[in-house]
């Protein structure tokens, strides 16, 4: 089973993160193993340092208006390895040890199962 490993934050580094008008910034998740870009999802100021202090994924759910922590029905957990802001503070990266069969709510390993122009 991984283990967590809490990420330090500064101040300085939390403050630098620009969120949107309902107080929400996107976080995209990526295998720290294939380099595979597995999701996307929302995290306001409290989500992102409760996963920073846990080293676990936990979002906030636009539609349910409230925080889930990845993969706890499922089992398929996130265990955060890295963590990012971007050059302009307004997009979040983790790179994560998937736990479980996927990051994806359909069953998949990643949501981004679709391609434009084929198959």
């Amino acid at each position: 089973m991984p283990v967590a490993t809490p990420i330090s934050a500064s101040d300085t580094d939390l403050a630098a993160v620009r969120y949107d008008a309902k107080g929400l910034v996107p976080a995209i998740v990526q295998d720290s193993a294939s380099g595979e870009v597995l999701m996307l999802a929302w995290m306001n100021a409290t989500t992102l340092r409760r996963s920073l202090e846990t080293g676990r994924t936990i979002f906030w759910s636009r539609s349910r208006q409230e925080e889930w922590a990845k993969g706890e029905t499922s089992g398929d957990r996130q265990w955060i390895r890295r963590a990012y802001y971007d050059c302009d503070g307004d997009t979040l990266l983790f790179v994560v040890e998937q736990e479980g069969r996927g990051a994806c709510h359909t069953g998949d390993r990643t949501c981004f199962t679709r391609r434009f122009g084929g198959s």
